[in-house]
């Protein structure tokens, strides 16, 4: 074994190893986020009413002095005990030693920012995750607070440091707590003698959590709609609360499973956020909620999910700070993270549009969620990606239907490959944590620049849609085509002469087949041209595009590259600590990047621009042709129509 202060020193040495930030992919914000587009003011900025401030508590709190003697309001405790079972019995003695209650006096503790007013006004409550039980961690959220109070909302921040520190498997306590909290807000709305009879609007709810209580946000969500508790249906709820939005803030998932299923979450918005630089939640496990969130009942719904580079999982509290991990904090290569103010500005930019959008309805806000860049000049200057979705996109592939890859989602979708060096359906898995599944399938693509002298084909993958379709969809000016795709930053090796990939689409396969000949005879360069460029790609040495196309009945090709409607990010390279050998052990990843798609929005109007004559009714084919390169992989997934007005 190596004495400490041995270690200590080679760990100090391994210092000249590897520079600070040689893993950080350039930023291009200077380019991407220069223009605002947004038709609305920007969201950050404070409102123009007074705010108030006060405590609720049941007034005996024996640690937490301001929820002994400053509360204003004072509220009944409440039995968790279903929630708490099980934990060895001298932790939990000596947790509800400290605490002076255990799980069946658990206080209904918050600190709220409201506005001055006749009301009523959106509620909105957040909640924070597990932390050090001692550093309470309510108190970080004030920003927040202070900032939507001002523009209108009822901001509480609730307790739940009673539940942090060594406790396992409590989401489920977590997000009964929240409703617990709602509980007392229905009631003092209707109470005429309550401070705040009247000024709550209870048809306009949200929830946030961060980290353990981003997952407790969605638990709450689900329970709302119960009439039992799924782990023990002798436990019976009565919470109906309109609970229109949920925010998820670097959320876990899976701490809790509700009948050992992914918690599911129905017709509520929902949003979700988190830094690739988060060294507590090391990998966007958020991804996995958003995936399971299912519009069911025709409702103006949306749900939305952005990944930050350079962000970290305590800034968005500012009691947590830039230490996601404890006592080893100063081993964290923090010059890496974007400042403090920085990555809250991002969160008072997105969850005070997300709650203007779904509790106020100002459409004004929805295109920033569709594709950040249009709230460029309201950001923090980094990397940004974007995922979105709404009831009423449409698929033709998502990818979870079978094993049959020529096969899409909708009936009659046929799907096929030509000249593809990489072509296969496979589960996402996370960048660390195991490999731990994310629970959505994908296709990878890949493909290589033709040999040079032989056949000048490029790449392609088509959808081919039935007939009718197009038309039963409705799709129109209005609609839109998405897809969600990532660059995965590996090279496929050049095809053998006598690879199956070199079989031809047939007819029925690929509807376009007529008009590809002179297409491809037109892209055609001479060999030497060929072998030049196939000489000088390497995996991160060029940015990576591809041509969309939409192939009409009879043959005619509206198509455009991508990157005139965004970037193809290479992948986010990840290094959350400062040594090479500190990487490897205290969090070997499995990679080092997260495969994190951008939702990719093309209106059909921009197809009609390049094709005189197009009419979406007729649109029989989508198809990636991989021609804008010389060799690339991309995943791609939830390849679709947006058939609303985006």
């Amino acid at each position: 074994m190596i004495p400490r202060n041995l270690a200590a020193a080679a760990l100090l040495a391994l210092a000249a190893c590897r520079p600070a930030g040689s893993l950080l992919v350039p930023d291009d914000s200077a380019l991407q986020l220069a223009k605002n587009t947004m038709a609305a003011p920007n969201p950050a900025e404070r409102g123009t009413l007074a705010v108030k401030f006060l405590y609720y508590g049941n007034g005996t709190d024996k640690n937490r002095a301001e929820f002994r003697d400053s509360v204003t309001i004072k509220t009944r405790t409440v039995n968790g005990t279903p929630y708490l079972r099980g934990g060895d019995k001298k932790r939990l003695k000596k947790r509800w030693d400290y605490w002076g209650f255990d799980e069946k006096r658990l206080p209904v503790n918050a600190r709220v920012w409201y506005p001055e007013g006749a009301g009523p006004f959106p509620l909105f409550l957040i909640v924070h995750g597990n932390h050090d039980m001692k550093k309470f961690s309510d108190p970080g959220y004030q920003y927040l607070g202070e900032h939507l109070a001002s523009r209108g909302y009822i901001v509480a921040s609730v307790d739940e440091n009673f539940l942090n520190g060594d406790l396992r498997n409590e989401n489920d306590a977590r997000g009964w707590m929240l409703l617990k909290h709602l509980a007392v807000w229905r009631a003092w709305n209707a109470d005429t003698a309550s401070l705040f009879h009247g000024k709550v609007d209870m048809t306009r709810i949200a929830i946030a959590g961060h980290s353990r209580g981003g997952e407790a946000v969605a638990v709450a969500a689900a329970f709302n709609r119960l009439t039992h508790y799924p782990d023990d249906a002798r436990v019976t709820f009565d919470f109906g609360f309109n609970i229109k939005s949920v925010i998820a803030i670097s959320p876990v998932d899976g701490q809790y499973k509700p009948s050992d299923k992914g918690t599911p979450v129905e017709n509520v918005n929902y949003f979700v956020l988190h830094g690739s630089h988060d060294s507590d939640v090391s990998t966007f496990m958020g991804l996995r909620q958003f995936d399971r969130v299912r519009f069911t009942d025709g409702g103006d719904w949306v749900k939305a999910a952005l990944f930050v580079y350079r962000a970290n999982h305590g800034q968005f509290n500012t009691v947590w700070g830039d230490n996601d991990v404890g006592n080893s904090g100063w081993l964290l290569d923090k010059k890496l993270l974007l400042t403090g103010d920085e990555q809250r500005q991002v969160a008072k930019v997105f969850i005070s549009g997300f709650l203007d959008l779904t509790l106020r309805g100002q459409k004004a806000y929805r295109p920033m969620f569709v594709d950040h860049r249009t709230a460029g000049s309201w950001l923090p200057k980094t990397i940004f990606i974007s995922r979105f979705g709404s009831p009423t996109t449409r698929y033709l592939a998502d990818y979870e239907e079978g094993i049959d890859v020529t096969r899409g989602s909708a009936a009659g979708v046929r799907i096929s490959g030509r000249r593809l060096a990489t072509w296969k359906e496979l589960g996402l898995t996370m960048r660390s944590r195991g490999l731990q599944p994310f629970n959505n399938n994908v296709v990878m693509l890949g493909w290589t620049a033709p040999r040079a002298g032989g056949d000048s084909t490029r790449a392609s993958y088509t959808l081919s849609l039935p007939d009718s379709l197009a038309a039963s969809w409705k799709l129109g000016a209005q609609s839109s085509l998405v897809f969600a795709l990532a660059n995965v930053g590996e090279m496929p090796k050049p095809l053998a002469s006598a690879d199956t990939a070199f079989i031809s689409d047939s007819a029925a396969a690929d509807p376009a087949k007529k008009s590809t000949a002179s297409s491809d005879s037109a892209k055609a360069s001479t060999s030497k041209k060929t072998a030049a460029d196939s000489a000088k790609a390497k995996a991160d040495s060029l940015p990576l595009d591809l041509t969309v196309e939409l192939v009409m009945a009879d043959g005619r090709v509206a198509s455009l590259p991508l990157s005139e409607v965004a970037p193809i990010r290479p992948p986010l390279t990840v290094r959350l600590w400062r040594w090479d050998y500190v990487e490897k052990r205290l969090s070997p990843p499995s990679k080092n990047h997260e495969d994190v798609m951008t939702t990719f929005t093309i209106p059909l109007a921009n197809f009609a621009d390049r094709l005189m004559g197009f009419d979406a009714r007729n649109v029989r084919a989508v198809r990636f042709r991989f021609d804008r390169g010389p060799a690339g992989t991309v995943i791609l997934d939830d390849i679709g129509f947006e058939v609303g007005t985006p």
